[in-house]
């Protein structure tokens, strides 16, 4: 049926007078009256009874009128999420954390966004880099945050956040006492690290950092930083840790510790398609980092840093 036509006998049936209904629609009446004839012989029977002071609504036409305002409801609200979609106000957004990045910046940014947007239905995933990337490829995700260095053809990456990368120790452990921790002082100590396989950028690039005369003593392997920081507390060896995280993290009998210079650093970065930061949820998100995260500027290491679980502050 004609939404037009709908409309045109809405306001006719409010008025019941041709002319103060024509008026209203900013048409002629002679226009109107053609478009309620054919409205009629689109429904099959007579909608109005002309009367000498307007006219009246046949009951066809009572209840014709009262399913015209519904349905230009359903009209007008549907016509509007489209709109919202179209223009990004509303939609899905598939998004992945990354393990190693929670608890700081990132966690900042997706509350900015969803404050901004609450329209927009975030759906969030965790899983560390590889695993990400993984998804995003395999089209099941829309965004992820990572970490770089990445070498994916067809991804494309926003810098977030660098934040500086802290050396975890046991608290009995003679590095403990140190402000600042030399390279050479760790080059045979035994470390925790997690699989390479997880997000090889990144795993390279802490190595080439901390260990650049051969590599690091790799004697253990967790999943992420928590179990990082729980085998560490044990006195199982030693662990590079980014600050974000170790700062979310209490576990008792852990010290952080920063490195001589130059301070090793890692990056956040949200990873997406190549090409598809024009779709319009995806640059609401950019949105945000470009006006919340380049506010803040890279995620700051020159403050003091608390030991986890000990309430220890370290200067710089």
């Amino acid at each position: 049926m004609d939404l037009r036509r709908l409309r045109y006998f809405a306001v006719l049936a409010e008025e019941l007078n041709f002319t103060r209904a024509a008026h209203r629609l900013h048409i002629a009446q002679p226009a109107l009256s053609q478009q309620i004839k054919a409205l009629e012989r689109d429904v099959g029977a007579r909608l109005i009874d002309r009367t000498s002071r307007g006219c009246a609504l046949t009951a066809v036409g009572t209840v014709v009128a009262r399913e015209a305002v519904e349905l230009l409801a359903h009209a007008a609200a549907a016509q509007e999420r489209i709109r919202a979609v179209r223009d990004g106000r509303r939609g899905q957004l598939r998004l992945a954390y990354t393990r190693s990045a929670r608890g700081g910046v990132v966690d900042a940014l997706v509350a900015e966004f969803r404050a901004r947007n609450p329209d927009i239905d975030l759906v969030p995933q965790t899983g560390w880099t590889a695993h990400n990337i993984t998804e995003l490829l395999a089209g099941r995700l829309d965004a992820a945050f990572v970490r770089p260095p990445l070498d994916t053809p067809g991804i494309q990456c926003r810098l977030v956040a660098r934040e500086e990368l802290l050396l975890a120790v046991p608290g009995d452990h003679p590095l403990a006492g140190e402000r600042r921790i030399p390279r050479h002082r760790i080059a045979s100590e035994p470390v925790i690290l997690w699989p390479r396989e997880n997000g090889p950028g990144m795993h390279d690039r802490i190595t080439q950092q901390l260990w650049p005369h051969g590599g690091p003593r790799i004697v253990r392997e967790e999943p992420d930083d928590e179990q990082l920081l729980l085998a560490v507390a044990t006195g199982a060896g030693i662990a590079p840790v980014p600050e974000g995280r170790a700062r979310a993290l209490r576990i008792p009998g852990v010290r952080l510790r920063r490195l001589t210079a130059p301070v090793p650093t890692v990056d956040i970065a949200l990873a997406y398609h190549r090409g598809s930061a024009a779709t319009p949820l995806l640059e609401r998100l950019l949105d945000v980092i470009e006006s919340v995260g380049g506010q803040a500027g890279p995620e700051s290491s020159a403050g003091p840093v608390r030991g986890v679980g000990s309430g220890t502050t370290l200067g710089p």
